[in-house]
Protein backbone atom coordinates (compact mmCIF):
# COMPACT_ATOMS: atom_id res chain seq x y z
CA UNK A 1 0.00 0.00 0.00
CA UNK A 2 1.87 3.27 -1.16
CA UNK A 3 1.63 6.24 0.76
CA UNK A 4 -0.08 8.74 -1.76
CA UNK A 5 -1.60 9.00 -5.22
CA UNK A 6 -0.82 10.51 -8.56
CA UNK A 7 -2.49 13.06 -9.84
CA UNK A 8 -2.60 13.73 -13.64
CA UNK A 9 1.18 15.42 -13.13
CA UNK A 10 2.53 12.75 -11.81
CA UNK A 11 2.84 14.36 -8.42
CA UNK A 12 2.01 12.50 -5.16
CA UNK A 13 -0.58 13.45 -3.16
CA UNK A 14 -1.20 12.36 0.48
CA UNK A 15 -3.81 9.78 0.85
CA UNK A 16 -7.41 10.73 2.52
CA UNK A 17 -7.34 9.98 6.38
CA UNK A 18 -11.18 9.57 7.10
CA UNK A 19 -12.38 12.35 9.99
CA UNK A 20 -12.48 10.55 13.34
CA UNK A 21 -16.37 10.21 15.12
CA UNK A 22 -15.14 11.77 18.16
CA UNK A 23 -18.21 10.61 20.15
CA UNK A 24 -18.50 7.32 19.39
CA UNK A 25 -14.39 6.98 19.80
CA UNK A 26 -14.08 9.45 22.93
CA UNK A 27 -17.22 7.03 24.61
CA UNK A 28 -15.74 3.99 24.03
CA UNK A 29 -12.60 4.83 25.39
CA UNK A 30 -13.52 6.35 28.82
CA UNK A 31 -15.60 2.88 29.09
CA UNK A 32 -12.63 0.96 28.24
CA UNK A 33 -10.53 2.75 30.85
CA UNK A 34 -13.07 3.15 33.56
CA UNK A 35 -14.19 -0.70 33.45
CA UNK A 36 -10.10 -1.65 33.84
CA UNK A 37 -9.73 1.12 36.50
CA UNK A 38 -13.06 -1.05 38.61
CA UNK A 39 -11.11 -4.47 38.32
CA UNK A 40 -8.25 -2.70 39.74
CA UNK A 41 -9.90 -1.07 42.66
CA UNK A 42 -12.69 -3.93 43.41
CA UNK A 43 -11.97 -7.02 41.82
CA UNK A 44 -13.46 -9.68 43.52
CA UNK A 45 -17.37 -7.59 43.90
CA UNK A 46 -16.71 -6.82 39.97
CA UNK A 47 -16.35 -10.26 39.35
CA UNK A 48 -19.22 -11.58 41.42
CA UNK A 49 -21.17 -9.44 40.25
CA UNK A 50 -20.71 -10.21 36.22
CA UNK A 51 -20.99 -14.24 37.24
CA UNK A 52 -24.38 -13.40 38.69
CA UNK A 53 -25.57 -11.90 35.80
CA UNK A 54 -24.01 -14.58 33.61
CA UNK A 55 -25.83 -17.33 35.70
CA UNK A 56 -28.65 -15.46 34.76
CA UNK A 57 -28.81 -14.72 31.56
CA UNK A 58 -27.66 -18.39 30.20
CA UNK A 59 -30.00 -20.20 32.88
CA UNK A 60 -33.10 -18.33 32.20
CA UNK A 61 -32.18 -16.53 28.77
CA UNK A 62 -29.98 -19.02 26.81
CA UNK A 63 -32.96 -20.89 24.81
CA UNK A 64 -33.31 -17.03 23.04
CA UNK A 65 -29.44 -18.04 21.69
CA UNK A 66 -30.58 -21.15 20.16
CA UNK A 67 -34.02 -20.07 18.81
CA UNK A 68 -31.71 -17.12 17.01
CA UNK A 69 -29.80 -19.31 15.56
CA UNK A 70 -32.13 -21.64 14.10
CA UNK A 71 -33.50 -18.63 12.44
CA UNK A 72 -31.12 -17.40 11.44
CA UNK A 73 -29.54 -20.69 9.52
CA UNK A 74 -33.17 -20.73 7.77
CA UNK A 75 -32.78 -17.17 7.01
CA UNK A 76 -29.66 -18.03 5.03
CA UNK A 77 -30.57 -20.64 3.57
CA UNK A 78 -33.11 -18.65 1.72
CA UNK A 79 -31.08 -15.87 0.37
CA UNK A 80 -28.45 -19.11 -1.00
CA UNK A 81 -31.40 -20.18 -2.52
CA UNK A 82 -33.35 -17.46 -3.97
CA UNK A 83 -32.11 -15.07 -6.60
CA UNK A 84 -31.07 -12.69 -4.42
CA UNK A 85 -27.43 -15.14 -3.75
CA UNK A 86 -26.78 -13.84 -7.12
CA UNK A 87 -26.17 -10.36 -6.09
CA UNK A 88 -23.04 -9.22 -6.82
CA UNK A 89 -21.17 -6.40 -4.08
CA UNK A 90 -20.09 -3.18 -6.18
CA UNK A 91 -22.32 -4.53 -9.30
CA UNK A 92 -22.56 -6.65 -11.77
CA UNK A 93 -19.15 -6.16 -13.40
CA UNK A 94 -17.75 -5.41 -10.50
CA UNK A 95 -14.36 -7.60 -10.09
CA UNK A 96 -12.96 -9.26 -6.85
CA UNK A 97 -10.25 -7.56 -5.09
CA UNK A 98 -8.29 -11.07 -3.84
CA UNK A 99 -7.89 -14.11 -4.95
CA UNK A 100 -10.44 -16.89 -3.62
CA UNK A 101 -7.21 -18.38 -1.40
CA UNK A 102 -6.52 -14.45 -0.19
CA UNK A 103 -9.92 -13.87 0.91
CA UNK A 104 -10.72 -17.52 2.43
CA UNK A 105 -7.22 -17.20 4.54
CA UNK A 106 -8.03 -13.66 5.41
CA UNK A 107 -11.39 -14.48 6.82
CA UNK A 108 -10.80 -17.23 8.19
CA UNK A 109 -7.52 -16.29 10.42
CA UNK A 110 -9.76 -13.13 11.99
CA UNK A 111 -12.61 -15.72 12.34
CA UNK A 112 -11.17 -17.54 14.40
CA UNK A 113 -8.01 -16.51 15.77
CA UNK A 114 -5.30 -18.05 18.21
CA UNK A 115 -7.80 -19.71 20.57
CA UNK A 116 -8.80 -22.00 18.26
CA UNK A 117 -5.50 -23.78 18.78
CA UNK A 118 -5.93 -23.88 22.66
CA UNK A 119 -9.56 -25.35 22.27
CA UNK A 120 -8.85 -27.73 19.58
CA UNK A 121 -6.13 -29.42 21.77
CA UNK A 122 -8.04 -29.49 25.21
CA UNK A 123 -11.83 -29.09 24.77
CA UNK A 124 -12.55 -32.58 24.58
CA UNK A 125 -11.00 -33.11 27.61
CA UNK A 126 -13.63 -30.77 29.54
CA UNK A 127 -16.17 -32.90 28.06
CA UNK A 128 -15.59 -36.57 28.41
CA UNK A 129 -16.16 -36.81 32.33
CA UNK A 130 -19.41 -34.53 32.22
CA UNK A 131 -20.22 -35.48 28.66
CA UNK A 132 -23.10 -33.99 26.84
CA UNK A 133 -26.61 -36.07 26.04
CA UNK A 134 -27.24 -38.18 28.83
CA UNK A 135 -23.71 -40.17 28.41
CA UNK A 136 -21.84 -41.91 30.51
CA UNK A 137 -18.76 -40.65 31.97
CA UNK A 138 -15.65 -41.66 29.78
CA UNK A 139 -17.96 -44.54 27.82
CA UNK A 140 -17.96 -44.95 24.19
CA UNK A 141 -20.57 -42.62 23.63
CA UNK A 142 -18.82 -39.84 25.70
CA UNK A 143 -15.54 -40.09 23.68
CA UNK A 144 -17.43 -39.84 20.49
CA UNK A 145 -19.19 -37.03 21.32
CA UNK A 146 -16.36 -35.21 23.32
CA UNK A 147 -14.96 -35.80 19.82
CA UNK A 148 -17.67 -34.19 17.87
CA UNK A 149 -18.98 -31.34 20.45
CA UNK A 150 -15.79 -29.02 19.59
CA UNK A 151 -16.01 -29.51 15.89
CA UNK A 152 -20.18 -28.45 16.07
CA UNK A 153 -19.45 -25.42 18.71
CA UNK A 154 -16.85 -24.19 15.86
CA UNK A 155 -18.87 -25.13 13.05
CA UNK A 156 -21.70 -23.72 10.39
CA UNK A 157 -24.11 -21.92 13.20
CA UNK A 158 -21.12 -20.04 14.74
CA UNK A 159 -20.27 -19.09 10.73
CA UNK A 160 -23.51 -18.51 10.15
CA UNK A 161 -23.69 -15.97 13.06
CA UNK A 162 -20.83 -14.16 11.16
CA UNK A 163 -22.55 -14.18 8.24
CA UNK A 164 -25.96 -12.08 9.25
CA UNK A 165 -23.92 -8.80 9.91
CA UNK A 166 -21.43 -9.30 7.39
CA UNK A 167 -24.38 -9.35 4.65
CA UNK A 168 -26.53 -6.25 6.29
CA UNK A 169 -23.16 -4.15 6.17
CA UNK A 170 -21.43 -5.51 2.98
CA UNK A 171 -24.91 -4.87 0.74
CA UNK A 172 -25.46 -1.12 2.28
CA UNK A 173 -21.37 -0.23 1.42
CA UNK A 174 -21.33 -1.64 -1.37
CA UNK A 175 -24.82 -1.38 -3.06
CA UNK A 176 -26.56 1.44 -1.09
CA UNK A 177 -22.96 3.67 -0.85
CA UNK A 178 -22.95 3.40 2.87
CA UNK A 179 -19.49 5.39 3.58
CA UNK A 180 -19.79 3.85 7.02
CA UNK A 181 -18.28 0.84 8.41
CA UNK A 182 -20.40 0.33 11.51
CA UNK A 183 -22.90 -2.24 12.75
CA UNK A 184 -25.18 0.38 12.82
CA UNK A 185 -24.86 0.48 8.76
CA UNK A 186 -26.73 -2.48 7.93
CA UNK A 187 -29.76 -1.16 10.02
CA UNK A 188 -30.57 2.35 8.22
CA UNK A 189 -33.84 1.13 6.97
CA UNK A 190 -34.89 0.98 10.27
CA UNK A 191 -32.64 4.13 11.54
CA UNK A 192 -34.34 7.50 10.55
CA UNK A 193 -31.69 9.28 11.83
CA UNK A 194 -28.59 7.47 10.24
CA UNK A 195 -25.56 6.33 11.52
CA UNK A 196 -25.54 9.84 13.59
CA UNK A 197 -28.52 9.17 15.00
CA UNK A 198 -28.82 8.39 19.22
CA UNK A 199 -29.93 4.42 18.38
CA UNK A 200 -27.45 3.88 15.72
CA UNK A 201 -24.07 5.21 18.24
CA UNK A 202 -26.46 2.78 20.69
CA UNK A 203 -25.59 -0.34 18.46
CA UNK A 204 -22.22 1.12 17.72
CA UNK A 205 -21.51 1.50 21.52
CA UNK A 206 -23.20 -2.54 22.22
CA UNK A 207 -21.01 -3.68 19.01
CA UNK A 208 -17.13 -2.31 20.32
CA UNK A 209 -17.96 -3.23 23.84
CA UNK A 210 -18.43 -6.75 22.71
CA UNK A 211 -15.27 -6.75 20.57
CA UNK A 212 -13.35 -5.13 23.19
CA UNK A 213 -14.43 -8.12 25.51
CA UNK A 214 -14.21 -10.85 23.05
CA UNK A 215 -10.86 -9.73 22.32
CA UNK A 216 -10.18 -9.80 25.86
CA UNK A 217 -11.20 -13.34 26.65
CA UNK A 218 -9.48 -14.60 22.91
CA UNK A 219 -5.67 -12.40 23.94
CA UNK A 220 -6.56 -13.74 27.97
CA UNK A 221 -6.75 -17.10 26.98
CA UNK A 222 -3.66 -17.09 24.06
CA UNK A 223 -1.25 -15.49 26.39
CA UNK A 224 -0.83 -18.10 28.61
CA UNK A 225 -0.87 -20.67 25.90
CA UNK A 226 2.28 -18.86 24.05
CA UNK A 227 3.70 -18.66 27.38
CA UNK A 228 3.29 -22.19 28.36
CA UNK A 229 4.48 -23.50 25.34
CA UNK A 230 7.63 -20.41 25.65
CA UNK A 231 8.10 -22.00 28.88
CA UNK A 232 8.72 -25.78 28.10
CA UNK A 233 10.92 -24.46 24.92
CA UNK A 234 12.82 -22.66 27.14
CA UNK A 235 12.55 -24.32 30.46
CA UNK A 236 11.65 -21.43 32.44
CA UNK A 237 8.75 -20.78 35.25
CA UNK A 238 5.62 -19.98 33.63
CA UNK A 239 4.37 -17.27 35.58
CA UNK A 240 2.70 -13.67 35.66
CA UNK A 241 5.60 -11.88 34.41
CA UNK A 242 5.89 -14.10 31.22
CA UNK A 243 2.08 -13.64 30.45
CA UNK A 244 2.31 -10.32 31.01
CA UNK A 245 4.84 -10.10 28.65
CA UNK A 246 3.65 -12.04 26.28
CA UNK A 247 0.89 -9.64 25.82
CA UNK A 248 3.02 -6.59 25.84
CA UNK A 249 5.14 -8.09 23.31
CA UNK A 250 2.11 -8.79 21.26
CA UNK A 251 0.31 -5.56 21.48
CA UNK A 252 3.37 -3.86 19.72
CA UNK A 253 3.79 -6.75 17.00
CA UNK A 254 -0.01 -5.88 16.45
CA UNK A 255 0.47 -2.39 16.59
CA UNK A 256 3.28 -2.18 14.22
CA UNK A 257 0.51 -4.58 11.54
CA UNK A 258 -1.65 -1.87 12.06
CA UNK A 259 0.63 0.73 10.77
CA UNK A 260 1.82 -1.17 8.31
CA UNK A 261 -1.73 -1.15 6.90
CA UNK A 262 -4.04 -3.94 5.95
CA UNK A 263 -2.61 -5.13 2.61
CA UNK A 264 1.27 -5.26 3.40
CA UNK A 265 0.43 -6.27 7.27
CA UNK A 266 -2.66 -8.87 7.52
CA UNK A 267 -2.48 -9.98 4.09
CA UNK A 268 1.08 -10.97 4.18
CA UNK A 269 0.54 -12.37 7.66
CA UNK A 270 -2.51 -14.43 6.62
CA UNK A 271 -1.59 -15.56 3.95
CA UNK A 272 1.54 -17.21 5.23
CA UNK A 273 -0.16 -18.68 8.30
CA UNK A 274 -2.61 -20.75 6.32
CA UNK A 275 0.68 -22.59 4.48
CA UNK A 276 2.26 -22.76 8.04
CA UNK A 277 -0.79 -24.31 9.77
CA UNK A 278 -1.54 -26.81 7.14
CA UNK A 279 1.99 -28.02 7.07
CA UNK A 280 1.91 -28.51 10.68
CA UNK A 281 -1.24 -30.61 10.68
CA UNK A 282 -0.14 -32.40 8.14
CA UNK A 283 3.37 -33.12 10.30
CA UNK A 284 0.76 -34.49 13.30
CA UNK A 285 -1.26 -36.98 11.08
CA UNK A 286 1.84 -38.16 9.48
CA UNK A 287 3.82 -38.87 12.88
CA UNK A 288 1.13 -39.57 15.33
CA UNK A 289 -1.88 -42.40 15.07
CA UNK A 290 -2.46 -42.00 11.44
CA UNK A 291 -5.64 -44.24 11.61
CA UNK A 292 -6.83 -43.45 14.74
CA UNK A 293 -6.77 -39.80 13.97
CA UNK A 294 -8.87 -40.17 10.63
CA UNK A 295 -10.94 -42.33 11.96
CA UNK A 296 -12.33 -40.40 14.81
CA UNK A 297 -12.65 -37.09 12.42
CA UNK A 298 -14.47 -39.39 10.11
CA UNK A 299 -16.61 -40.46 13.01
CA UNK A 300 -17.39 -37.01 14.38
CA UNK A 301 -18.06 -35.45 11.06
CA UNK A 302 -20.78 -37.90 10.21
CA UNK A 303 -22.29 -38.00 13.80
CA UNK A 304 -22.42 -34.18 13.91
CA UNK A 305 -24.54 -34.86 10.16
CA UNK A 306 -27.06 -37.18 12.05
CA UNK A 307 -27.51 -35.48 15.25
CA UNK A 308 -27.17 -31.69 13.89
CA UNK A 309 -30.52 -30.58 14.70
CA UNK A 310 -30.44 -32.33 17.97
CA UNK A 311 -27.62 -30.57 19.37
CA UNK A 312 -28.65 -27.51 17.75
CA UNK A 313 -32.42 -27.56 19.71
CA UNK A 314 -30.74 -29.84 22.94
CA UNK A 315 -31.59 -27.74 25.95
CA UNK A 316 -31.30 -30.72 28.50
CA UNK A 317 -34.79 -29.55 30.38
CA UNK A 318 -34.70 -32.91 32.28
CA UNK A 319 -31.28 -33.41 34.08
CA UNK A 320 -30.22 -29.87 33.72
CA UNK A 321 -26.36 -30.76 33.96
CA UNK A 322 -25.20 -27.34 32.57
CA UNK A 323 -23.60 -28.62 29.59
CA UNK A 324 -25.41 -26.15 27.73
CA UNK A 325 -25.24 -23.30 29.84
CA UNK A 326 -21.73 -23.68 30.23
CA UNK A 327 -20.57 -24.50 26.83
CA UNK A 328 -23.24 -24.10 23.79
CA UNK A 329 -24.72 -20.64 24.75
CA UNK A 330 -21.40 -19.66 25.95
CA UNK A 331 -20.52 -20.32 22.40
CA UNK A 332 -23.04 -19.11 20.61
CA UNK A 333 -22.64 -15.32 22.81
CA UNK A 334 -19.32 -15.50 22.17
CA UNK A 335 -19.76 -16.16 18.19
CA UNK A 336 -22.85 -13.20 18.24
CA UNK A 337 -20.03 -10.91 20.12
CA UNK A 338 -17.53 -11.47 17.82
CA UNK A 339 -20.30 -11.58 14.57
CA UNK A 340 -20.02 -7.47 13.63
CA UNK A 341 -16.04 -7.85 14.07
CA UNK A 342 -15.56 -10.35 11.45
CA UNK A 343 -18.74 -8.76 9.41
CA UNK A 344 -17.16 -5.70 9.53
CA UNK A 345 -13.59 -6.43 7.98
CA UNK A 346 -15.00 -9.25 5.58
CA UNK A 347 -17.04 -6.06 4.03
CA UNK A 348 -13.44 -4.34 3.20
CA UNK A 349 -12.33 -7.13 1.37
CA UNK A 350 -15.38 -9.04 -0.07
CA UNK A 351 -16.12 -6.77 -2.99
CA UNK A 352 -16.93 -8.60 -5.98
CA UNK A 353 -17.89 -11.67 -3.96
CA UNK A 354 -21.98 -12.33 -4.60
CA UNK A 355 -24.31 -13.31 -1.35
CA UNK A 356 -24.51 -16.84 -2.34
CA UNK A 357 -20.47 -17.32 -2.66
CA UNK A 358 -20.14 -15.26 0.78
CA UNK A 359 -22.36 -16.97 2.74
CA UNK A 360 -21.04 -20.58 1.40
CA UNK A 361 -17.45 -19.67 1.66
CA UNK A 362 -17.82 -18.99 5.26
CA UNK A 363 -20.05 -21.47 6.03
CA UNK A 364 -18.22 -24.37 4.15
CA UNK A 365 -14.45 -23.14 4.18
CA UNK A 366 -14.85 -21.43 7.96
CA UNK A 367 -16.29 -25.02 9.43
CA UNK A 368 -13.67 -27.15 7.63
CA UNK A 369 -10.65 -25.18 8.46
CA UNK A 370 -11.62 -25.20 12.23
CA UNK A 371 -12.58 -28.89 11.82
CA UNK A 372 -9.26 -30.02 10.61
CA UNK A 373 -8.16 -28.21 13.51
CA UNK A 374 -10.01 -30.13 15.75
CA UNK A 375 -9.61 -33.27 13.83
CA UNK A 376 -5.74 -33.47 13.99
CA UNK A 377 -5.05 -31.94 17.35
CA UNK A 378 -7.60 -32.72 19.19
CA UNK A 379 -8.10 -36.62 18.61
CA UNK A 380 -4.40 -36.38 18.77
CA UNK A 381 -4.39 -35.61 21.88
CA UNK A 382 -7.22 -37.67 23.10
CA UNK A 383 -5.29 -41.07 21.73
CA UNK A 384 -2.73 -39.92 24.25
CA UNK A 385 -5.58 -40.43 27.44
CA UNK A 386 -6.86 -43.21 25.98
CA UNK A 387 -3.07 -45.27 25.38
CA UNK A 388 -2.34 -43.99 28.99
CA UNK A 389 0.97 -41.92 27.26
CA UNK A 390 -0.54 -38.71 28.87
CA UNK A 391 -3.19 -37.89 31.22
CA UNK A 392 -4.53 -34.94 29.66
CA UNK A 393 -7.03 -34.52 32.00
CA UNK A 394 -5.07 -34.80 34.96
CA UNK A 395 -2.30 -31.99 33.69
CA UNK A 396 -5.61 -29.59 33.48
CA UNK A 397 -7.19 -30.77 36.45
CA UNK A 398 -3.62 -30.56 38.60
CA UNK A 399 -2.22 -27.38 36.52
CA UNK A 400 -4.07 -25.86 33.55
CA UNK A 401 -4.99 -26.67 29.77
CA UNK A 402 -2.31 -24.07 28.68
CA UNK A 403 0.09 -26.31 31.10
CA UNK A 404 -1.52 -29.52 29.40
CA UNK A 405 -1.06 -27.90 25.43
CA UNK A 406 2.44 -27.67 25.93
CA UNK A 407 2.71 -31.46 27.29
CA UNK A 408 0.96 -32.56 24.58
CA UNK A 409 3.40 -31.27 22.04
CA UNK A 410 6.21 -32.04 24.37
CA UNK A 411 4.77 -36.26 23.24
CA UNK A 412 5.68 -35.27 19.08
CA UNK A 413 8.59 -36.34 17.70
CA UNK A 414 11.00 -33.47 17.46
CA UNK A 415 9.40 -31.79 20.15
CA UNK A 416 11.17 -28.53 20.44
CA UNK A 417 10.62 -28.08 16.21
CA UNK A 418 7.07 -28.91 17.31
CA UNK A 419 6.15 -26.76 19.56
CA UNK A 420 8.34 -23.97 17.98
CA UNK A 421 5.83 -24.72 14.71
CA UNK A 422 3.07 -23.74 17.31
CA UNK A 423 4.20 -20.78 18.62
CA UNK A 424 4.52 -19.39 14.96
CA UNK A 425 1.10 -20.66 14.07
CA UNK A 426 -0.60 -19.16 17.15
CA UNK A 427 1.65 -16.01 17.58
CA UNK A 428 0.41 -15.11 13.91
CA UNK A 429 -2.95 -15.61 14.36
CA UNK A 430 -3.65 -13.83 17.17
CA UNK A 431 -1.36 -10.57 15.29
CA UNK A 432 -3.38 -11.06 12.15
CA UNK A 433 -6.85 -11.12 14.36
CA UNK A 434 -6.43 -8.59 16.86
CA UNK A 435 -4.41 -6.53 13.14
CA UNK A 436 -8.40 -6.91 12.05
CA UNK A 437 -9.82 -5.75 15.42
CA UNK A 438 -7.73 -2.46 15.33
CA UNK A 439 -9.17 -2.02 12.03
CA UNK A 440 -12.54 -2.71 12.30
CA UNK A 441 -12.31 -0.79 15.76
CA UNK A 442 -11.03 2.58 13.88
CA UNK A 443 -13.72 2.27 11.19
CA UNK A 444 -16.58 1.91 13.96
CA UNK A 445 -14.60 5.38 15.08
CA UNK A 446 -14.34 6.95 11.70
CA UNK A 447 -16.74 9.10 9.54
CA UNK A 448 -17.23 8.70 6.16
CA UNK A 449 -15.09 5.50 4.97
CA UNK A 450 -15.08 5.06 1.42
CA UNK A 451 -14.70 1.72 -0.49
CA UNK A 452 -10.75 1.25 -0.80
CA UNK A 453 -10.15 3.43 2.11
CA UNK A 454 -8.80 2.17 5.55
CA UNK A 455 -9.10 4.45 8.77
CA UNK A 456 -6.28 6.68 10.07
CA UNK A 457 -3.02 4.71 11.20
CA UNK A 458 -2.66 6.62 14.38
CA UNK A 459 -6.90 5.27 15.25
CA UNK A 460 -6.01 1.76 14.53
CA UNK A 461 -2.74 1.67 16.47
CA UNK A 462 -4.51 3.57 19.23
CA UNK A 463 -7.29 0.54 19.40
CA UNK A 464 -4.39 -1.98 18.93
CA UNK A 465 -3.09 -0.83 22.05
CA UNK A 466 -6.71 -0.42 23.58
CA UNK A 467 -7.44 -4.16 23.13
CA UNK A 468 -4.40 -5.35 25.41
CA UNK A 469 -5.56 -3.26 28.44
CA UNK A 470 -7.95 -5.59 29.39
CA UNK A 471 -5.90 -9.00 29.65
CA UNK A 472 -3.31 -6.81 31.24
CA UNK A 473 -5.61 -5.48 34.09
CA UNK A 474 -7.42 -9.47 34.13
CA UNK A 475 -3.82 -10.80 35.10
CA UNK A 476 -4.49 -9.48 38.71
CA UNK A 477 -8.05 -11.09 39.09
CA UNK A 478 -8.23 -14.50 39.84
CA UNK A 479 -10.26 -16.19 37.58
CA UNK A 480 -9.85 -13.03 35.67
CA UNK A 481 -10.54 -15.11 31.98
CA UNK A 482 -13.54 -16.09 33.68
CA UNK A 483 -15.31 -13.09 34.20
CA UNK A 484 -14.53 -11.43 31.02
CA UNK A 485 -16.35 -14.39 29.17
CA UNK A 486 -19.27 -13.96 31.46
CA UNK A 487 -19.17 -10.15 30.20
CA UNK A 488 -19.28 -11.26 26.55
CA UNK A 489 -22.17 -12.74 27.27
CA UNK A 490 -24.16 -10.62 29.43
CA UNK A 491 -23.25 -7.98 26.86
CA UNK A 492 -24.41 -9.81 23.56
CA UNK A 493 -27.67 -10.55 25.01
CA UNK A 494 -28.94 -7.01 23.34
CA UNK A 495 -27.02 -7.89 19.62
CA UNK A 496 -29.80 -10.40 19.92
CA UNK A 497 -32.36 -7.86 18.80
CA UNK A 498 -29.64 -6.19 16.31
CA UNK A 499 -29.67 -9.22 14.51
CA UNK A 500 -33.26 -9.07 14.06
CA UNK A 501 -32.95 -6.01 12.51
CA UNK A 502 -30.25 -6.53 10.69
CA UNK A 503 -32.41 -10.01 8.75
CA UNK A 504 -35.16 -7.39 8.31
CA UNK A 505 -32.69 -4.80 6.74
CA UNK A 506 -31.34 -6.87 4.11
CA UNK A 507 -34.33 -7.97 2.78
CA UNK A 508 -36.19 -4.35 3.01
CA UNK A 509 -33.00 -2.94 1.43
CA UNK A 510 -33.28 -5.84 -1.61
CA UNK A 511 -37.03 -5.15 -2.16
CA UNK A 512 -36.63 -1.52 -2.28
CA UNK A 513 -33.60 -1.43 -4.69
CA UNK A 514 -35.15 -4.68 -6.58
CA UNK A 515 -38.75 -2.21 -6.88
CA UNK A 516 -36.27 0.74 -8.23
CA UNK A 517 -34.77 -1.55 -11.36
CA UNK A 518 -31.40 -1.14 -8.82
CA UNK A 519 -30.58 -4.90 -9.04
Amino acid sequence: MGSGTSDDTGAQTPRREPPIDWPVFGITALVLGGVCALIFAAPARAGAFINQLYDGVTHNLGFLYQWYVIGLLIFLGYIVCSRHGSIRLGGRDCKSDYSTLSWIGMIFCAGVGATLIYWAVVEWAFYIDAPPLGAAPRSTEALEWAATYGIFHWGPVGWAIFCLPTIAIAYAFYMRGEPHLRLSSGCLPFLPGGVGSTRARIIDFIYMANLIGGGATSLGLTAPMIAGIFAKIAGVPHDFALEATVIGISVLIFGASSWLGLERGFKRLSDANTWIALTLLFYIVAVGPTLFILQMGTNSLGLMLQEFVRMVTWTDPVERSGFVESWTIFYWAWWVAYGPFVAIFATRISRGRTLRELILGLLVFGTLGAGIFYIVLGNYAMNLELTQTLSVTTLIREHSGPYALAEVLATLPFPTLTMLGFLVVAAILMVTTYDSASFTLASVASRDIRAGEDPARWNRVFWAIAIGIPPIALLFVEGGVKVVQSATVVVSLPLLAVGVLLALSILRMIREDEAAGRL
